[in-house]
């Protein structure tokens, strides 16, 4: 069973940091484009936040590009999300995924998604 679990959320200030963790079992992880996705409060719709390609190739939401990283260990079935200079906009429950076709996980379109965790930044 394909199954991703994000932790490392938390509470944060503005400026601060945090690092996000998404595990991943069930697949063969060196295989998968892997992303992170974030939804807002009020918001219904997830947005790409990051995304890694299985050779280690980034693209960051141009909100986030400078702030955040984001890398992965194959031999350890994990993913990172490094936030920096966090803002109150950053303000959002955080998912990853992940699929061996890297134009869905560009795209966001899944039909399953993890619990998620939450990262509240205040002012």
């Amino acid at each position: 069973q394909v199954q991703f679990v994000e932790s490392g959320g938390g509470m944060g200030q503005s400026g601060g940091s945090l690092t996000l963790s998404c595990v991943a079992s069930g697949i063969t992880f060196n295989m998968y484009t892997m992303g992170w996705y974030r939804q807002a409060p009020g918001k219904q719709q997830r947005e790409m936040v990051a995304v890694i390609s299985t050779g280690g190739l980034v693209d960051y939401q141009p909100s986030v590009r400078g702030r955040f990283s984001i890398f992965r260990n194959n031999g350890e079935n994990t993913m990172w999300l490094q936030m920096n200079d966090l803002k109150p906009e950053d303000t959002a429950v955080y998912y990853c995924n992940g699929d061996t076709r890297p134009l869905k996980v560009i795209d966001g379109d899944f039909d399953s998604w993890g619990q998620g965790t939450q990262v509240t930044v205040s002012s």
